[in-house]
């Protein structure tokens, strides 16, 4: 059975991409900060028959890398590894006049070098898999300028970047960055407190992210908008 490393998998599309790979027989190494919300979605995905390993912790301390993919190797190592946890900067979002420093170092520490701190980790495990991929969770806040974005958004331009460096010295992996655009999660609830327009639930993304596993294109960035259409 392939395995998969996802952080950030408690809850949205973390979450909903495990429940989407469990569906599917893979194993799964899950990571998240809250103890009780992860332990409660293991035990929800363990119903399909896969095996689960629920690790608690936060993924900018070396030692819990290391423990997410030492739970890889033994449920047979690393066949995906997913960038999904995140930090904001500032909850709600502020103006970067007023964004805390501490808050953007936060950010850059949570998506941008503990996500490579994991592939590095991860790397041996990888370069070893029959399909070995990386998918990074981007944004348009990476690409775009909007208001009161612009501490994470720093922080997944630099993730891709780093997804795309990656790709480049890494031509026997697959790394896609994937910008998911708008969901109903939690993390889009604490930026925006005030928005309450409807979003598309990240359980609706999930098919791009799957379709990627299947047709395994190009190391690239790609926008699951465009990949549910069928497009890049």
């Amino acid at each position: 059975m392939p395995v998969a490393i996802i952080t950030g998998a408690s809850k949205g599309l973390g979450r909903a991409l495990a429940e989407a790979l469990a569906e599917r027989g893979w194993n799964l190494v899950l990571d998240a900060r809250t103890p009780e919300v992860l332990e409660g979605t293991a035990a929800a995905l363990a119903s399909y028959g896969t095996r689960v390993t629920a690790l608690p912790g936060d993924v900018t301390d070396a030692g819990h890398r290391a423990e997410l993919v030492a739970a890889a190797w033994r449920l047979g190592g690393v066949d995906l590894l997913v960038s999904n946890a995140s930090a904001l900067g500032a909850e709600p979002l502020v103006r970067l006049a007023e964004l805390p420093l501490d808050g953007l170092r936060r950010a850059l520490e949570v998506n941008t070098v503990a996500a490579l701190g994991l592939v590095q980790e991860a790397l041996p495990l990888l370069r070893s898999a029959a399909a070995g991929a990386v998918i990074t969770v981007s944004s348009d806040a990476a690409a775009e300028a909007y208001e009161t974005w612009g501490g994470y958004g720093a922080s997944k331009a630099a993730l891709d970047q780093v997804a795309a460096v990656l790709a480049a010295e890494e031509p026997g992996l697959r790394v896609w960055a994937v910008d998911p655009g708008d969901m109903a999660t939690d993390l889009y609830a604490a930026a925006v407190p005030d928005d309450d327009d409807p979003r598309p639930d990240p359980a609706d993304v999930v098919p791009a992210l799957l379709r990627l596993l299947d047709e395994r294109p190009a190391s690239g960035r790609y926008a699951a908008p465009a990949l549910l259409e069928g497009r890049r």
